[in-house]
């Protein structure tokens, strides 16, 4: 809990009161490998903030290929942040990678914090903001350097995440075979 409310606070500021009403409206969410915190096809239920684990987003291609286009791991917000505002159904499978805690927010909860805490549409719009230039930021360099650079980049932007997720996922994320991914961490070693 305690994180959550360090990662808010960089973003504005918040009284004792006011953390505790959020606090108050959060719950627990455990999800084991595998799970979906939200699925494609359904409208999102949650927003989350990750605690433990590691979260992917993922969809399948035309050809029915599975891509993984990002990783969210500890102390990070976890939600399809424009899908579940409108309460438009989801694109993208958000799944653990790995066991996963969160603290989650239903739409009622998150809806009744906005509209109860005076600039906490400022500080979520920020949170956002931040989110989405860190994911450009991790995935620009994926459309122009060579495998070998992004899978360095890759290590740099998440260190001790491949070891912590399956090397097809990270393949996928590199947008490489698992076998040019092999053939790549051999030669790095």
């Amino acid at each position: 809990m305690k994180e959550f409310i360090n990662y808010v606070l960089q973003f504005g500021n918040l009284n004792k009161q006011q953390t505790d009403f959020i606090l108050s409206k959060a719950k627990t969410l455990e999800l084991h490998k595998d799970d979906y915190f939200s699925e494609a096809g359904k409208i999102p239920k949650h927003v989350g903030f990750l605690l433990e684990g590691v979260i992917r987003f993922c969809y399948y291609n035309n050809k029915g290929e599975e891509i993984t286009h990002s990783f969210i791991d500890e102390n990070n917000f976890v939600s399809d942040q424009q899908k579940f505002e409108a309460q438009m159904v989801a694109s993208d499978y958000v799944q653990a990678v790995t066991h996963c805690k969160l603290l989650v927010f239903s739409k009622k909860d998150w809806d009744e914090i906005g509209n109860t805490i005076v600039g906490w549409d400022a500080i979520i719009g920020l949170i956002t903001k931040n989110c989405l230039l860190k994911a450009i930021e991790r995935r620009s360099p994926l459309v122009s350097e060579d495998a070998t650079t992004r899978y360095l980049s890759f290590i740099e932007q998440f260190p001790g995440l491949v070891n912590r997720v399956p090397l097809s996922h990270v393949a996928s994320y590199l947008g490489i075979t698992q076998q040019s991914l092999s053939r790549i961490r051999r030669n790095i070693r």
